[in-house]
């Protein structure tokens, strides 16, 4: 439907335009006939100017129309929509900038990396540091009463040198401290543990999803170290160091990112270093303790054989995360037994592997793949994390009475 506007050119009018002026101007039955003017324009709302809607408009030339003020306006009002466009783009480019430097990225190869630490270095980290308070909440022995303690002093396992006190009391004081984000010891272990099971040479953020890739259950891994302590990830520090045992820690590794037998590589290491403090604590390697005149190091290899004969239990008989409570639960009463034994399979299992040859236990039998009625009888569920989240309880942070139960939720 046409808008009503006649523009006509004989008179000036508003904005230099001409304005319509017919002799029919004059007032009539109390009315005006005078169109009103609107930005130079001659509106008319009287449906009588025009014959059957057909009366043409009188246009005016462009150059007339630049001075008209509502092309003046419409004109300006395109530019400010441009400029604001344009300015919400500015504004925008700005907030993302402002974010990117909240984001805390991984270092690049050319900014220097956090040098990777030795086991012994961070041991004499620990050391050479006053331990004193946490000496003093150290349980390294179980207390036993009455006739328990009769026979254990009479059929039990032989008493620790007393030139070893010192060293076993270090390790149980390394496993109540807590992780110290202002000690860059204690950052440089957690650096190298991730670079040498990523394959990594740069460094990660403290903080971040990151650290779930290598089997911690969240984004800071000192949250999973309740119990253990630093223990738990000086354990894991010797594991990647030793150059005889990285291979199988990447091949423990490689079995936890398996699509149905996956399992948090770092949270079931720090339970195999509870394993091993309990066995510590029960005195069960005092023998061994005493023949090599050294505890740290005894420690170390029985908690890398606890890991290696989980290992070989997981793999053979295909068990998945939900089999994970029995797993644990046998690997613990086995490992308390026999720890002579577990030390034993250890050392040939590395021979063989020296040897170049396929250690036992690691390769794929159909024969050995049947499911142990000990760990309940649930091999080749297929049923990975994905299908049913479960969780590790914290580590050590279990009752006394329960402290032997590997348990989860």
């Amino acid at each position: 439907m046409e808008e009503d506007i006649d523009v006509s050119s004989h008179s000036e009018g508003l904005n230099g335009l001409s304005r319509e002026c017919k002799p029919g101007d004059d007032i009539t039955n109390g009315h005006s006939n005078h169109k009103p003017v609107m930005n130079g324009l001659i509106v008319s709302h009287n449906v009588n100017d025009h014959t059957n809607g057909s009366t043409p408009l009188t246009s005016l030339p462009i150059s007339a129309l630049k001075q008209n003020g509502l092309l003046q306006t419409l004109s300006a009002g395109g530019d400010q929509l441009q400029a604001a466009e344009e300015n919400v783009e500015l504004e925008k480019a700005r907030e993302e900038w402002d974010a990117l430097e909240n984001v805390q990225p991984a270092l690049c190869e050319d900014s220097n990396p956090t040098p990777i630490i030795s086991f012994n270095e961070a041991l004499q980290f620990f050391q050479t540091t006053d331990l004193g308070d946490l000496l003093k909440n150290i349980q390294p022995t179980i207390r036993r009463t009455g006739l328990a303690a009769i026979t254990h002093f009479l059929f039990g396992p032989p008493r620790l040198h007393r030139e070893l006190l010192e060293e076993r009391d270090l390790v149980f004081a390394i496993a109540q401290c807590h992780v110290d984000n202002s000690q860059t010891v204690h950052m440089r272990v957690l650096q190298t543990i991730y670079k040498r099971l990523i394959g990594s040479r740069l460094d990660c953020p403290r903080f971040g999803a990151h650290w779930e890739h290598i089997g911690f259950q969240g984004t800071d891994p000192a949250t999973d170290l309740r119990g253990t302590g630093f223990l738990g990830l000086m354990h894991t520090l010797y594991f990647v160091m030793d150059p005889e045992t990285l291979p199988l820690a990447r091949d423990i590794y490689k079995l936890s990112q398996h699509p149905t037998q996956n399992f948090p590589f770092s949270v079931m290491s720090i339970n195999m270093t509870r394993i091993a403090l309990q066995v510590l604590r029960e005195e069960a390697l005092s023998k061994e303790c005493n023949r090599r005149q050294q505890v740290v190091g005894v420690l170390n290899e029985f908690y890398v054989a606890t890991y290696l004969h989980l290992y070989q239990l997981w793999k053979t008989q295909q068990k998945t995360i939900v089999d994970s409570g029995f797993v644990l639960k046998e690997v613990e009463l086995f490992a308390k037994k026999n720890p002579k034994q577990m030390l034993r399979r250890l050392e040939v299992f590395l021979k063989e592997r020296r040897a170049g040859g396929i250690p036992r236990g690691t390769s794929p039998d159909p024969q050995a793949q049947q499911a142990s009625p000990s760990l309940g009888g649930r091999a080749g569920t297929g049923l990975g994390s994905r299908g049913k989240e479960m969780h590790f309880t914290g580590v050590c942070d279990l009752p006394p009475d329960m402290e032997g139960e590997a348990r989860l939720i």
